[in-house]
């Protein structure tokens, strides 16, 4: 752990008593005392605490910003208004997927957060490929504060957070500092993204930790409410050789965008995605409930019935799911057997399961429309 990069709130975590693990170069909490199970349900009823700091945080800047990154990403940046944010994903030239991200108007400057586990290779890859300033922000953290007591918590730092919708973004006053505060989230819950001065996030953490409502949840428990919520994480169910029509994330490339759009193509892969939006994929991203209540995770091959030796797919992500009371799952499947109700088998330990296809997300989104 020692050659592993600490976030402002590192010291914090350990003196709440996390289990600290390496992921994406960073040392971060996987849980608290609380557990895992605990923690989920508490950020379903209340609202909890993530520190997301490791993930990068940068600035697109240039009165032409927003025109070159949609030479990158193929949704609509030169329509997204200002104090708006919305969801989007890079592209290499053959349509998979390099990073999934969030991008916010923010008056001057376009808001870019992607993946830790990618930042580095993003940044790198804005440089080189576009006509404007980019500029990775490092003297900021980043909390996330989901679930629906969320904005009651963060009313009482600045009563303005409840006037905010889904995917609005603003600069806001909480607790001394100058925020930059979205309202979304991973989870499927209403809640808030808030990027903070390194120099005051553990006050804030801390501010927030102090409301009774509010608990301190790592990265088990965002794991499995992001799965609850049919959400992709990437490197397991998107990847550079996936697309977004594969990903049934093809809601996230508005019309202006696709072809017979103002402004359709002109970013890298265009021409394949284009054809598998005309023809159609061979495979497909479903949601998947095994049966039973052992949990099917990633890797898990997938069979049409319970004796073929034909694999037809595989889970990409699983475990159980807390709020749904059972096992969840999703990961690709041949397009002929995608659609809901169909019963499929998963090779488990040797033994063929079964496990139903279904649409996600497995819990109802809360967010504040």
């Amino acid at each position: 752990m020692s050659d592993l990069r600490h976030t402002p709130l590192h010291d914090l975590h350990v003196e709440l008593g996390a289990k600290m693990v390496p992921f994406a170069g960073y040392a971060m909490p996987v849980q608290y005392p609380l557990g895992v199970m605990k923690e989920h349900l508490h950020t379903r009823a209340k609202a909890g605490l993530f520190d997301v700091s490791h993930m990068g945080q940068v600035k697109v800047t240039g009165d032409g910003a927003a025109a070159a990154l949609e030479t990158l990403i193929p949704v609509d940046v030169i329509g997204l208004a200002e104090g708006r944010q919305r969801y989007g994903f890079f592209t290499n030239d053959v349509g998979g997927i390099m990073d999934d991200l969030m991008l916010a108007n923010r008056g001057d400057h376009i808001f870019v957060v992607v993946n830790a586990a990618c930042k580095d290779a993003d940044i790198a890859h804005m440089k080189t490929r576009l006509d404007a300033d980019v500029t990775e922000v490092t003297d900021r953290a980043l909390l996330a504060l989901q679930g629906p007591a969320a904005e009651a918590v963060l009313s009482t730092l600045n009563p303005a957070v409840a006037d905010m919708a889904f995917m609005d973004v603003a600069t806001l006053t909480l607790n001394g500092a100058e925020c930059w505060v979205s309202r979304s989230g991973y989870t499927g819950e209403d809640g808030y993204e808030i990027s903070v001065p390194n120099a005051h996030a553990v006050d804030l953490a801390r501010m927030l930790l102090a409301h009774g409502d509010v608990e301190p949840i790592g990265l088990g428990a965002r794991d499995s409410l992001r799965l609850e919520g049919g959400l992709c994480l990437y490197c397991h169910d998107i990847d550079t050789g996936t697309t977004p029509v594969q990903a049934a994330l093809t809601w996230a490339m508005q019309k202006v965008r696709r072809p017979g759009g103002a402004r359709a193509g002109g970013f890298p892969g265009a021409d394949p995605i284009a054809s598998e939006l005309a023809e159609g994929v061979a495979r497909k991203r479903v949601g998947l409930l095994p049966e039973g209540r052992a949990p099917m995770r990633e890797g898990v091959p997938l069979f049409a019935d319970a004796e073929s030796d034909a694999q037809i797919g595989m889970i990409t992500s699983g475990g159980f799911g807390p709020t749904v009371g059972g096992p969840v799952a999703m990961g690709y499947v041949a397009t002929a057997q995608a659609s809901p109700g169909t019963v499929l088998y998963g090779e488990l330990r040797g033994k063929r399961l079964p496990l139903t296809v279904t649409k996600m997300p497995f819990t109802p989104a809360n967010f504040k429309r």
